[in-house]
C-alpha cells in the first residue's frame, strides 16, 4: 500500500496540519517507508509462534494482594450529599 500525494494533503488537512508542496512530498516518502515495513512484517509467517508480552524472557515479581487499608466506606458516604444501598448517588448529565 502507498499513499499518493493527494491522499496525504487530505490527512493532513483533516489534521489540520499545514504542509508546503516540499513538506507533503517528505511525508509521502516517510509514510509510504512505514507501510512498506509493514507489509514486510506482515509477510512473514508466525504460524505457530506465541505472542511475548515482553521481548525479554523475565519473571515479573508480583506482591501478595492483602488488604493494607481499613473499610472506611460508611465515614466516607457519610460526608457524602446522597447516597443509596452503599452507592453514591449523583446527577443526571446525560439527557
Amino acid at each position: 500500500m502507498s499513499l499518493s500525494l493527494e491522499q496525504v494533503r487530505r490527512v493532513a488537512q483533516l489534521a489540520r496540519i499545514e504542509l508546503t508542496d516540499a513538506d507533503a512530498a517528505a511525508t509521502q516518502a516517510k509514510l509510504n517507508g512505514i507501510f512498506d515495513l509493514i507489509e514486510q512484517m506482515q509477510a512473514v509467517d508466525t504460524t505457530g509462534i506465541e505472542p511475548m508480552s515482553h521481548p525479554q524472557d523475565l519473571a515479573t515479581r508480583l506482591r501478595t494482594d492483602a488488604v493494607s487499608e481499613a473499610d472506611r466506606r460508611d465515614a466516607f458516604q457519610r460526608i457524602a450529599p446522597q447516597t443509596e444501598n452503599g452507592l453514591y448517588l449523583v446527577p443526571k448529565v446525560i439527557e
